[in-house]
């Protein structure tokens, strides 16, 4: 697949805005899939657990180690 970004103009940017507000989704991203009849929403923020969820490649064991590690070095970094 390849992915082109093509400019639109404001107008245009603000109908899709008020399109997207009727389906209460305010994300400065997303992805519309006309095929598939779908909106992808790009979290602004993604915390630990959502990249470790994302990942998609971690046992649940090896996901809950990186946790506990990520977690210990934040009490070192608040000392």
């Amino acid at each position: 697949m390849v992915v082109m970004a093509k400019k639109m103009d404001h107008e245009t940017v603000i109908q899709l805005k008020s399109i997207l507000k009727k389906l209460n989704v305010s994300n400065q991203k997303v992805l519309i899939d006309l095929q598939n009849e779908t909106l992808e929403i790009q979290e602004d923020e993604m915390g630990i657990e959502d990249l470790l969820e994302a990942a998609g490649t971690l046992s649940q064991e090896r996901a809950n180690e990186l946790m506990s590690d990520v977690n210990s070095a934040r009490e070192e970094w608040d000392r």
